[in-house]
């Protein structure tokens, strides 16, 4: 395996309280902390450690979005990526941007970096779509695995254990192949001092669509974004008379 293309997406801080704009197009995010998708973290961990138990020789960090992705591009390159590639898209195109999009473009440029496998995390915490892997293995017509916990190389290809409904379940895979990272798969690395200065000097490359070849026409029209409805205050019942008597009052039981 020579090279591992890695997904990496800027969204609001896990930490932060999301708030609607008042003209209800969208959620407030001037002003607001963005770092690295935590799912994606993962995924840029296990790209190292692939590296550093000499399976993979290269790892190349791909993020699709405005000029301050590159912020978590330089994150990847301080945990241990080599270079990055940073898609720029902006503005009303950016917010209309779906995984399709995306997932088109990491296929393309996987195929022009000539990649043997793409990680990416599961779902971004922002949309919580869990499509993106999926598609870009559909659209290269590579095998895919999701949801991994557990990735190891096996022969000519790789063995990954993946979280399912019903538990675990272990598949083995040929390469070129797209994994998703879960949460169990690593707990991602700190980026030390050292490595943060040393990133500073890893060349990050600037693509646009166009120069992919990429339509990014919108396909949606967002109409209305909404805090979802506040839970109503409970009440304690003396017995289950009253309660039934409660539910009948309600309509929720005839």
């Amino acid at each position: 395996m020579s090279r591992v293309l890695v997904g990496v997406k800027r969204v609001i801080d896990y930490a932060v309280k999301i708030r609607v704009k008042p003209d209800k197009t969208g959620v407030v995010t001037d002003g607001i902390k963005h770092s690295m998708n935590p799912f994606d973290e993962i995924a840029v961990e296990e790209a190292v450690k692939l590296k550093e138990k000499k399976i993979a020789n290269e790892i190349i960090a791909v993020s699709v979005g405005p000029a301050q992705s590159q912020e978590v591009l330089r994150t990847a390159l301080a945990m241990g990526v080599d270079r990055g590639i940073h898609i720029e898209v902006s503005g009303k195109d950016y917010e209309l941007l779906q995984p399709l999009h995306i997932s088109k473009l990491l296929a393309k440029v996987a195929q022009d970096e000539k990649v043997d496998l793409v990680i990416c995390g599961k779902q971004a915490i922002d949309d919580d779509s869990n499509q993106t892997a999926q598609m870009t293995a559909a659209i290269l017509d590579w095998p895919q695995a999701t949801f991994a916990s557990k990735v190891e190389k096996t022969g000519d290809g790789l063995t990954v254990v993946r979280e399912v409904d019903g538990g675990l379940e272990t598949i083995k895979c040929k390469l070129p192949a797209v994994i998703s990272a879960d949460l169990r798969l690593n707990t991602p690395r700190y980026a030390t001092l050292p490595n943060i200065m040393k990133a500073k000097k890893k060349p990050i490359k600037k693509l646009t669509p166009k120069d992919l070849n990429v339509d990014t026409t919108a396909r949606i029209e967002i109409v209305s974004v909404e805090d979802p409805p506040t839970r109503q205050a409970g009440s304690i019942l003396p017995d289950v008379d009253t309660l039934l008597a409660k539910l009948k009052e309600s309509g929720h039981i005839k």
